[in-house]
């Protein structure tokens, strides 16, 4: 039998990509305390880029340890001028973020790390700058309906696999995005 693949995410987005995919895998959460390696990252000097890419190597690794199997463990962050935003924890806040990313480019890093036997064997970060379009607030309004609560699953408040999309101008950019992220 083959070593299993487990998933160190609850991420929804993530599940899907295994499930579309036909990958049987196991999800199980890392208990990472993001907040505090990212503070503790950005006091070293850490970029919003190595922060992905060590949070998908601690998630990894967290998991990875006493088990069988291989664990995929990722993140990603956002990066606007030079700053990491996290998440946005209400709906106004995610009207605020929205607002703030609408005409300018910002950057997504998106880290996927591997580990086996507590071990990383394979990472992979990838950074796609993106250009939101300037879109009207009677838009944005009526995006936030559409999407809701789906809009605090990332970490840019959209999904480009849904209405969120139409945030961004057409570019080969956006389109290499959404196949690298997810």
């Amino acid at each position: 039998m083959s070593d299993p693949i487990i998933l160190a995410s609850k991420s929804a987005a993530r599940r899907a990509v295994l499930e579309g995919a036909g990958v049987p895998f196991e999800s199980i959460v890392a208990g990472v305390d993001e907040d505090a390696v990212k503070a503790s990252l950005l006091a070293e000097g850490a970029t919003p880029r190595e922060i992905a890419d060590a949070l998908a190597e601690l998630k990894a690794i967290r998991v990875a340890r006493g088990r069988q199997g291989f664990v995929i463990g990722s993140d990603q962050t956002l990066e606007l001028d030079g700053q990491l935003y996290d998440k946005a924890e209400s709906l106004e806040a995610a009207r605020e973020r929205l607002r703030l990313l609408r005409g300018k480019r910002h950057k997504l890093h998106s880290a996927v790390v591997v580990a086996k036997d507590g071990v990383p064997i394979w990472r992979e970060v990838v950074t796609a700058t993106l250009t939101m379009r300037e879109f009207s607030d009677e838009f944005l309004e009526a995006y936030l309906v559409s999407e809701g609560d789906q809009a605090l699953g990332s970490v840019g408040c959209y999904r480009l696999e849904g209405p969120g999309a139409q945030l961004f101008r057409a570019s080969k950019a956006t389109t290499s995005l959404f196949w690298a992220c997810r």
